[in-house]
Formats: C-alpha cells, sequence, structure tokens
C-alpha cells in the first residue's frame, strides 16, 4: 500500500533567508500583523499569530545582505497565510494597502480567494481564506478532488468586507 499523510497533517511554518533582519521583521510584525515570539541576536527571528511558538522564521545566516533570488531560478514560488474567514483577510488587505506594499494579483479560485504580494526580499506571500468545503468546485462527472481556477477576484468588494465585519 502507498503511504498517504494523514488527514490532520498541516504546513507548520515558513522559514525565509532574509537580507535584512530588522526590516523583515517590520515587515511581517508591522504590516502583516505577526508577533514577534523569539529573537536570536541579530541573525534570526520567530513571529506567530495567537501565540503559537512561530509560524514565520526569518534569519540572515546564509543571507546577510544577499539579493533576493534571481528570476527563472528555482525556490520558494509563495508563503500562504490562510485566514478564518473573509473579514478577516479584507482586514489583512486594508492593512497591506495602508502600509503601501504593492499588491502583484488578487485571484479567485474556486476553492478559495487570494491576494498577492511580496515582502521586501521578494519572497511572494499570498493572503487567503478558503471558502466552505461544501462550496468548493467539483468535477462535473462527479470523480474525485476539486476543479480550481484562476479568476480575477474583485479587490474592492473583498475589501469592502472589512468595513462590513
Amino acid at each position: 500500500m502507498e503511504y498517504v499523510i494523514d488527514e490532520g497533517a498541516q504546513v507548520g511554518h515558513v522559514h525565509l533567508k532574509v537580507s535584512d533582519l530588522e526590516r523583515s521583521i517590520a515587515f511581517y510584525r508591522d504590516v502583516l500583523g505577526f508577533e514577534l515570539q523569539q529573537r536570536f541576536g541579530s541573525e534570526a527571528a520567530f513571529l506567530s499569530a495567537g501565540g503559537y511558538h512561530h509560524h514565520v522564521g526569518l534569519n540572515t545566516w546564509m543571507s546577510r545582505g544577499g539579493s533576493p533570488a534571481p528570476g527563472g531560478s528555482a525556490g520558494l514560488f509563495h508563503a500562504a497565510f490562510l485566514y478564518p474567514t473573509r473579514a478577516a483577510l479584507a482586514r489583512a488587505v486594508v492593512a497591506v494597502v495602508q502600509a503601501r506594499v504593492p499588491l502583484s494579483g488578487a485571484s479567485d479560485h474556486g476553492v478559495s480567494e487570494a491576494v498577492y504580494l511580496a515582502d521586501p526580499d521578494q519572497n511572494g506571500i499570498e493572503l487567503y481564506w478558503d471558502r466552505p468545503r461544501d462550496e468548493w468546485p467539483r468535477p462535473v462527472d462527479g470523480g474525485q478532488g476539486v476543479e480550481m481556477f484562476t479568476q480575477p477576484l474583485d479587490l474592492q468588494d473583498l475589501i469592502a468586507q472589512a468595513d462590513r465585519a
């Protein structure tokens, strides 16, 4: 029998190489709202939501002063942060816009709505929320899985959700 990962498994955290620790802490703390949990001097920091030990690790062990990875190279495409509700995602997007961080995209994937941006080291970031599972698009033939797609997201409608929450 082929091994299948336990359905309770989750992605626990992302750990990123950054060029400037203070700048990255400021972005993840002040723009995205993560809380600083621990620092290791001037070389590493761990941030989280809700007091968890860490969702984001940042370090300069091999990257202090380095350049972003060049386009066309292998590596991280993006780290995705899941919000519990559409209103919570909307509030996060408003904070990003108010911080004048450029958005690189906004998509409706059927199963989720997502907004894309980059951190100061040009690591891709996805902020998203999942629709309820019973609303996910399924194969028309009744097969297993989902039928995800990419369509433009009405960003103004999403942002308006922050005001209604």
